[in-house]
């Protein structure tokens, strides 16, 4: 039984590999890498149109669904690599790795966030042209977060652009320190149960 789960987990670890170098492969979208690369798209696009049909997944110029079909991969090989050390898997182990695995996801997407904020505050303090095409993508993705953060938090006062931008991003940090640190409780809980 253990060959078969350290099998399994080789194989889950190799497609994540190959998933990683297809993603790394649409970044230089205008080279053709003939056959090697057809073949890549041939094993790992079912899984990831698979992610993609979830419009939550993709928003404007950021597509989010490879991260989350690498985290599904992820969860399976920490449930693999668990069964493989411990010798028993327990209902409690798996809500627990679901419960950080799904942490983990949402945490890079509120750091994407914050970082974005981030660049918004340095483009802002130091005049710079946002008219060019990274700022403009910037800018792009991070007004409606500006603007559905401060709507949260400010209602509908009228606040300085810099003085929302730094309350968006404290409190964005804010939220993953304190969220992390529950999480992270509650799947010590959740890995005591005997189940």
């Amino acid at each position: 039984m253990m060959t078969v789960l350290k099998f399994l987990n080789t194989l889950v670890g190799i497609y994540m590999l190959l998933i990683f170098i297809r993603v790394l492969l649409t970044w230089f979208g205008s080279i053709d890498f003939g056959v090697p690369a057809a073949i890549l798209r041939r094993i790992t696009d079912p899984y990831l149109f698979w992610f993609r049909r979830f419009p939550i997944l993709q928003q404007g110029y950021i597509d989010l669904s490879p991260i989350a079909a690498m985290a599904a991969l992820s969860l399976v090989s920490q449930v693999l690599n668990t069964a493989i050390r411990e010798g028993r898997i327990s209902v409690g182990i798996i809500l627990a790795m679901v419960l950080v695995s799904a942490w983990s996801a949402v945490s890079f997407i509120m750091g994407f966030c914050a970082v974005i904020l981030v660049l918004s505050l340095v483009a802002y303090l130091t005049n710079q042209n946002i008219h060019t095409p990274f700022w403009s993508i910037v800018n792009s993705i991070s007004q409606p977060l500006f603007y559905r953060a401060n709507r949260l938090i400010f209602r509908r006062r009228i606040v300085k652009y810099r003085s929302g931008l730094l309350t968006s991003i404290a409190i964005l940090v804010g939220l993953i320190i304190c969220i992390g640190f529950i999480i992270n409780i509650a799947a010590y809980y959740l890995i005591q149960l005997p189940v």
